[in-house]
């Protein structure tokens, strides 16, 4: 979901085959790519991947070469840095909320999220 003053867009997809974390990268990616023109966002999840990952791990991530803490190759690393390349162009604050605790926006983006899962399975299944 994009807010800009009183305008709202609500965007909602399914990739088959992923994982939760990398959904959750994808929001962000395709919520920022869509911007037109450098913004200052909120950005609003309650994924603490992708909250931490942005904030906290990626500085160290890029500083050793993508590798986690344990010298593993960073999961994802595709999308962490298109996310890298693309919060450049932006002044962003990152706001973690908890999960399925009440948060209205964060409600309605797993509501439109369930939804799009529903429509692919009952796609797959014509």
């Amino acid at each position: 979901m994009l807010r800009c003053e009183d305008r709202e867009k609500e965007l909602s997809g399914f990739e088959p085959q992923t994982t939760n974390n990398r959904m959750e990268l994808t929001a962000a990616l395709v919520g920022l790519s869509i911007l037109k023109e450098p913004c200052r966002v909120t950005l609003t999840s309650d994924s603490q991947y992708l909250s931490k990952g942005i904030t906290e791990w990626m500085p160290k991530w890029k500083k050793n070469g993508w590798r986690s803490a344990n010298k593993k190759p960073v999961k994802n690393r595709d999308l962490w840095q298109a996310l890298d390349t693309l919060c450049s162009s932006h002044q962003i604050t990152w706001k973690w909320v908890k999960g399925h605790a009440g948060h209205a926006e964060n409600e309605r983006c797993d509501i439109l999220a369930n939804q799009a899962v529903d429509l692919a399975v009952i796609g797959n299944n014509d």
